[in-house]
């Protein structure tokens, strides 16, 4: 059965009155139906970013590569930065994981059910504990033990897989490691991490009985990009859930784990979908 082709392009540019008008009308002229417009500015940059979801308006809108190379002479007038894409491909990515499972299940049973528009090419672990769990799937399961000595090499093995497998994004779901700045700067806008939040935060060992032991109200988690600032790289998606006395330390556990799992989840599709772009430190996503 065909399918009508449905694209996506996302620009950055410095802000100028008539952006918009000029973009769309390009896709017009192409033949382009637009079925998402999303635009906006930051004053305090002047800059303007646009995400455009389009698919042919029965005028047989050219192929990506020929939309690509017409546009490309509006893109340099407007010194921007912009890029197609084709929505029907998911993207690929690989996961990397330690011991804890939660966030890994609820990546694979979404990209298993079609909810996340991605293609999972393999799991890299540190430990063996996913391995039955990441093969039931179908998936390769690379177990890359890691020590001091061997960081290096291991790291390198992973660069290795990213480029075999030709993915896009590497996705650390509780994945209890640093990053070496090398392989920050490696991955860099192509890594998105999980780490919990908490209000106050804690650090350390145990985070959540230390959370318990305040008494904390609130607690969370944090979905970021991955930067040799541990921890501080642009935030994609927080979720916060309140807590009160009653709640033990084994239920806050539970509860921060779910939403670890929801925040890393959304921030993937949102990468997936093209919705993330970047303005110096911070993101605009549009949802």
């Amino acid at each position: 059965m065909h399918k009508t082709p449905k694209y996506i392009l996302t620009l950055t540019a410095p802000d100028r009155a008539g952006l918009v008008a000029t973009v769309a009308r390009f896709l017009a002229e192409q033949g382009a139906f637009i079925t998402e417009a999303n635009h906006h500015t930051d004053a305090r940059l002047e800059m303007a970013f646009l995400r455009f979801s389009f698919q042919d308006a029965g005028r047989n809108l050219p192929e990506l590569h020929k939309l690509r190379e017409a546009f490309e002479p509006i893109s340099r007038a407007l010194k921007a930065s912009s890029e197609f894409y084709d929505a029907a491909i998911p993207m690929p990515i690989i996961i990397a994981v330690s011991k804890f499972g939660h966030c890994l299940h609820d990546l694979l049973h979404r990209w298993k059910a079609g909810i996340l528009p991605v293609d999972v090419k393999a799991v890299i672990s540190n430990h063996e504990d996913m391995r039955s769990f990441t093969e039931w799937h179908g998936l390769p399961f690379h177990h890359l033990p890691i020590s001091k000595e061997t960081k290096i090499n291991q790291e390198t093995k992973i660069k290795s897989l990213i480029e075999d497998y030709n993915v896009e994004l590497l996705v650390l779901a509780r994945y209890m490691q640093i990053l070496s700045e090398d392989m920050c700067r490696h991955i860099s806008g192509r890594a998105i991490n999980i780490h919990h939040s908490f209000l106050p935060s804690f650090k350390g060992a145990k985070p959540y009985s230390q959370a318990y032991d305040r008494g904390v109200k609130m607690i969370g988690a944090t979905a970021h990009y991955v930067t040799s600032d541990l921890d501080e790289g642009p935030i994609i998606e927080q979720v916060v859930e309140r807590v009160d006395h009653t709640v033990s330390a084994e239920e806050l556990v539970n509860i921060g784990r779910d939403t670890e799992s929801v925040a890393l989840t959304r921030a993937v599709r949102w990468h997936a979908e093209h919705r993330v772009l970047l303005s110096g430190q911070r993101t605009v996503i549009f949802k």
